[in-house]
């Protein structure tokens, strides 16, 4: 199979990633709940891995990496801790536009020809505005908004929280360059790392609150969460196979440099655009988003399925930004590039949409 859907999960990994994570489940132990030296040694691996992501994404501290199930766990505990008023963008995922329509109090950015709208997101920070948050690379088109810029036309106290879902692997992301207070992940797509692996990284302004509650190792006695980071986020057993994962994951990253996919993506733009409405650009993600008048998006992408390619059609959780690309929101075809894809792949796929369209 051509796997064109990395956008949803990274569909192959480093041997090293599999070699990892397979050690890991042939002994089990509980990091940090024991005195053994399984534990122990556990334990140590998990500390090792919050340095790694600390100091790739240039954070504030292995205290401050906290381990998630995914980026939507992640973008949860930030945006459940946030008081006041938030504003979010048309980019955004709806793992961001469910826990605010929840939480209530916000207003959304809107976009202008697929790109923010500065001078409207400037327009609706108001006096109790404490955060925004933003999709460092659409899901969608792959476009990437100027964070460096967005934070200098803020006022200093508003906090930026930032979704690396698809940006992270395939962009280098310095939380302290680009101006973030948090920095969400998602471990399983550009990080190489397993499903169920997903990071909250946190700067020293911003103080997260529990999203659960249970058992941490620490401060048995204390009917609430400890009140020490990284125990006040991390309730119940860690998921030591993704962490292990996503380890050797991001020391992949760090050693061969991160997945630029322009060249592929640049490609696939080229032989579309004769056949298709595109609504992305080439962009180093490995994103290419479109749709045809002869067939539905989900039609398009079943049609593949026989071809044996693997693409996604449909919103891609991404509402918004259907609304103001899409003329009728019926949704897009999105071929998501990553690790392992080839130009010859590409070729295939055009062979393929060109049969399928024509």
């Amino acid at each position: 199979m051509i796997y064109f859907d990395h956008a949803a999960t990274g569909g192959t990994k480093p041997p090293e990633v599999t070699s990892a994570v397979v050690s890991a489940m042939q002994r089990w132990a509980n990091p940090g709940r024991s005195g053994h030296r399984l534990s122990v040694a556990f334990a140590e691996k998990v500390y090792l891995t919050r340095e790694l992501l600390s100091s790739y994404f240039d954070g504030y501290g292995a205290e401050r990496v906290i381990f998630t199930k995914n980026c939507t766990e992640a973008l949860n505990i930030a945006l459940f801790s946030l008081k006041g008023h938030v504003i979010a963008t048309e980019l955004e995922h709806n793992s961001v536009l469910r826990p605010l329509a929840k939480r209530g109090n916000y207003s959304i950015c809107p976009l202008t020809d697929g790109k923010l709208d500065l001078l409207s997101l400037r327009s609706l920070v108001r006096e109790d505005t404490s955060a925004l948050v933003i999709s460092l690379a659409s899901n969608v088109t792959g476009y990437a908004p100027d964070v460096r810029l967005i934070r200098s036309i803020l006022p200093p106290n508003v906090l930026i929280i930032g979704d690396g879902a698809q940006a992270g692997g395939h962009a280098y992301l310095s939380m302290k360059r680009l101006g973030l207070d948090a920095l969400c992940l998602a471990g399983h797509k550009g990080l190489f790392g397993i499903q169920g692996s997903g990071v909250l990284l946190f700067s020293d302004r911003f103080s997260p609150s529990p999203l659960l509650y249970g058992g941490t190792g620490t401060e048995s006695f204390n009917r609430d969460m400890p009140s020490c980071y990284p125990e006040r986020l991390e309730a119940g057993t860690l998921n030591f196979p993704a962490i292990v994962s996503l380890y050797e994951g991001v020391l992949y990253l760090k050693t061969h440099g991160v997945q630029d996919e322009s060249m592929l993506s640049k490609t696939m733009h080229e032989l579309l655009s004769p056949l298709v409405t595109l609504y992305s650009e080439p962009n180093s993600y490995g994103i290419v988003t479109f749709s045809s008048e002869k067939y539905p998006s989900e039609a398009i992408a079943a049609k593949l399925n026989e071809y044996d390619i693997a693409v996604r059609g449909g919103l891609h959780c991404a509402p918004l930004i259907h609304e103001r690309i899409d003329r009728h929101a019926g949704g897009s075809v999105r071929v998501s590039m990553g690790y392992g894809n080839t130009l010859k792949e590409v070729d295939c796929f055009y062979r393929a949409i060109k049969e399928i369209l024509t």
